[in-house]
């Protein structure tokens, strides 16, 4: 190793250290990059973790930036792109989904958005777990009727079924002023910021001067919007509206792992909670292991909130901030709570931390649950996880099964097996639906936590669809939540729309696997049991009046089905029990089975 100390400047910048395979072990940024490198080439370092990294350097490059922030920037992007060994790494890496109204566009729509572009548009967000927001696009569909299609509105066009459904009041079609239909798009902006009153005082309004106008159909409308607001409004968690948006981060550490609990607070409502598992991050302080997970959390595509409420100031506060300042546009602050109120909050999310510590550690001795949801980044615990699948083998005697895991193995008196009543033909999607619905249906309390279909994309929709419509709940009193697991290769589609592969040779990855195959098993079984039965069976068996008596008597007098069928009705009439009515049906039935 041959690094000269005294050539490095001392300037902000990041750098990167290298082994001696020049593999990138470290990515760290300096506001003075010269005073940072020697620190790992001392005679004594206090810093156990800082000693191991000098242990391994054989190598480093090092950019240099015009300031702290461009630095931090910098590090963060190429943390996420190298991913080194001593860096701290967020397993879920994905960006959180927002809901995005379009004002940019001169008839403005609402779209789910998983990056934030500069263009215009007003983001609400972030929604995790994303059911939260399919609530909310689902509730703002019905009760607020604005465009959903992406089609050029300069020129007239024909309405699509949304306009027909009532669900829009079709601007294509020319039904709608300008000023009227943005009217509804202010309206859904102020729903979506939690502005409530401001909003439920202008629909009050409306609805008032419409009874006036006796335009009473609308004024109705009105009035049920006005309900439906309030009836959702009762039902969310509010933390305090005067609170604004902010994010609590809390964590609780002990032994080699630390929990992370991060709780998303917008508009003074609790919108939703995301944690995370660090290991092996013993050697780290605590106020740089803050630092390094508020750099990693924010460098996502997520937009920060105004404030961040933490227990302990992290390292390097101010260029944090700055770069969060910097990257949402407007102020954003790092503080630990003084008032009651914001105490409360980073509390529970420090609660919340110890309590995912506490399920970690227990679960780790049984542990697959918990590595599953950890692997498929479910929000809770899955100790119940039920599967699907449908056989169709040569087009016929379609049959669908589920079968049941618990506390490590599978419950086989839970085990459902299901001939297909309600479909006609191969049609996968019909025939998941109605074997879902069934099976489900008739385990009453025992609806497992997670559901895995034996399928992809499509299939998994299909059981959302309708574990949704008919209100199913879990033995813990949540909605299960569902994945589905294709073949070829292995991966899992989830809820979200991640797609997470199954290739290795975990025991979580495993244990996905043999549920999926074994329910596999399941349904063929059950398929090859119905076929290899009829295959059995006598044809004279599918005639309706046709008994044992019966049967035996003609294979008495004619010898074999063969002989049977080669008989006139005159012939099978004369026998004792028989008339013409009857002998016609034998032979139909016969010769149409031949």
């Amino acid at each position: 190793m041959n690094i000269n100390i005294n050539a490095i400047p001392e300037k902000p910048g990041v750098y990167i250290l290298k082994d001696q395979r020049e593999r990138i072990i470290y990515i760290g940024k300096a506001k003075n990059l010269k005073n940072r490198i020697r620190s790992y080439f001392q005679r004594i370092i206090p810093d156990k973790r800082r000693e191991k990294l000098s242990q391994l350097i054989r190598n480093l490059d090092y950019i240099i930036t015009n300031n702290e922030v461009e630095a931090l920037i910098l590090e963060a992007s190429l943390i996420k792109q190298f991913k080194p060994r001593f860096n701290i790494l967020l397993r879920d890496d994905k960006n959180y989904p927002y809901i995005r109204l379009t004002l940019y566009e001169k008839w403005p729509r609402v779209e789910v958005a998983r990056r934030i572009v500069k263009d215009g548009s007003v983001y609400f967000g972030p929604y995790v777990p994303a059911s939260k927001m399919w609530e909310a696009l689902s509730f703002i569909r019905r009760n607020f009727p604005i465009r959903t299609c992406k089609y050029d509105l300069s020129k007239k066009i024909r309405p699509c079924i949304q306009y027909q459904m009532g669900r829009c009041v079709g601007p294509c079609k020319g039904d709608v002023s300008h000023d009227e239909y943005m009217r509804i798009v202010e309206e859904i902006r102020l729903f979506l910021s939690g502005q409530r009153q401001e909003l439920l005082t202008g629909l009050e309004e409306q609805m008032k001067k419409l009874s006036d106008e006796m335009r009473y159909e609308e004024a109705a409308r009105l009035r049920d919007r006005i309900k439906n607001l309030s009836s959702l409004w009762e039902s969310q968690r509010v933390a305090a509206p005067e609170m604004g948006d902010l994010d609590a981060i809390g964590f609780f550490r002990d032994e080699d792992i630390t929990v992370f609990m991060v709780l998303f607070v917008r508009n003074g409502i609790i919108t939703g909670a995301k944690h995370f598992i660090l290991k092996k991050i013993e050697d780290l302080s605590e106020k740089e292991l803050l630092h390094s997970f508020i750099e990693m959390f924010y460098s996502k595509e997520i937009i920060p909130p105004d404030e961040i409420l933490i227990s302990i100031i992290p390292e390097d506060c101010e260029d944090l901030e700055r770069w969060l300042s910097h990257k949402k546009g407007t102020a954003a602050r790092i503080i630990v709570p003084s008032d009651e109120i914001h105490q409360e909050i980073l509390r529970m999310a420090i609660d919340n931390a110890i309590q995912i510590f506490k399920t970690s550690k227990s679960s780790r001795k049984a542990n697959i649950p918990f590595s599953i949801m950890e692997l498929l980044n479910l929000p809770r615990v899955p100790s119940t996880i039920g599967a699907f699948d449908v056989s169709t083998l040569y087009g016929s005697e379609s049959v669908g099964a589920f079968i049941y895991w618990c506390d490590g193995d599978f419950v086989k008196n839970l085990y459902r097996r299901l001939k297909i009543r309600e479909v006609t033909g191969v049609d996968d999607y019909s025939m998941m639906r109605e074997i879902i619905k069934r099976a489900l249906s008739n385990l009453g309390n025992k609806v497992p936590e997670l559901i895995i279909i034996d399928g992809g994309k499509g299939q998994l929709e299909i059981a959302k669809r309708i574990v949704e419509e008919e209100g199913f709940m879990s033995e813990s009193g949540n909605p299960p939540m569902i994945i589905s697991i294709a073949k070829k290769p292995d991966r899992v589609f989830t809820q979200d729309g991640d797609i997470i592969e199954l290739e290795d040779k975990g025991n979580t990855a495993l244990l996905l696997r043999k549920i999926r195959d074994e329910v596999h098993r399941f349904a063929i079984s059950y398929h090859k049991r119905l076929r290899d039965k009829r295959l059995l069976e006598s044809p004279l068996d599918r005639i309706n009046g046709i008994g044992k008596k019966r049967r035996l008597e003609l294979l008495r007098v004619f010898g074999s089905i063969e002989g049977i069928r080669n008989a006139t009705v005159e012939e099978i009439s004369r026998l004792k029990g028989f008339n013409k009515k009857i002998a016609q049906e034998i032979l139909t039935g016969l010769r149409r089975s031949k």
